[in-house]
């Protein structure tokens, strides 16, 4: 599944197409100083906005599978005038969201834009979200789930993974996988049902805060 979600992304590094399904910055508190992961960076432009709210001090990383997206994304901040200034700091990380290369409680807070249905397990990467947060630190994440489960014929098919198709699981089964991973209390700040090749969709924007530990 994974060599071709990067076939995929490797093609689209080149292209001018929109690859969210949903806007996440303007969800974000964001402040001076603060660090954010943005997961599924793509080619970098919400990661380098993040960097600019969180000025000299803060630092926004970037992680994504595909290699092409990480040195499009690295070429995009290095003509990035307050890059450039040292008024901002960004870093790329190639990397998998289900095992992420960072230490526990490294962020602020992280971002994701229509990514994690690509993974096989959901929870797990909930689970790294999870660690790598900071005490109160939140995730905004968008994201496909289904109204229905998929039939196996969608499910088994690595193209229609790559394709944010055959990775989504239903509503309820998503929400649960957060909760288990150690989010109690979510928020919906957005959702929107749609149908794709047949199949009915609801894109979701969640915010979910790691609780205080006592």
């Amino acid at each position: 599944m994974k060599d071709q979600i990067q076939i995929r992304y490797t093609k689209e590094s080149t292209a001018g197409s929109n690859l969210s399904c949903g806007g996440n910055l303007s969800y974000l508190d964001l402040a001076p100083g603060q660090t954010i992961l943005d997961l599924g960076c793509g080619r970098g432009r919400e990661t380098i906005e993040a960097a600019l709210a969180v000025g000299p001090d803060g630092l926004a990383v970037g992680l994504d599978l595909t290699a092409a997206m990480i040195e499009k994304a690295e070429l995009t901040a290095a003509y990035t005038a307050e890059v450039q200034n040292g008024q901002a700091h960004v870093a790329f990380v190639q990397g998998d969201i289900e095992a992420l290369p960072f230490a526990d409680e490294t962020f602020d807070a992280v971002i994701s834009n229509c990514v994690i249905n690509h993974a096989r397990n959901k929870q797990q990467v909930y689970r790294e979200i999870y660690r790598v947060l900071k005490c109160r630190g939140y995730f905004i994440v968008s994201d496909a789930c289904t109204r229905e489960p998929l039939p196996e014929s969608v499910t088994s098919d690595p193209q229609a993974w790559a394709d944010c198709f055959g990775g989504a699981i239903p509503r309820e089964s998503y929400l649960d996988s957060i909760a288990a991973a150690g989010f109690p209390d979510l928020e919906i700040l957005k959702s929107r049902e749609y149908v794709k090749n047949g199949y009915d969709f609801i894109s979701l924007t969640i915010r979910g805060t790691k609780p205080q530990i006592l």
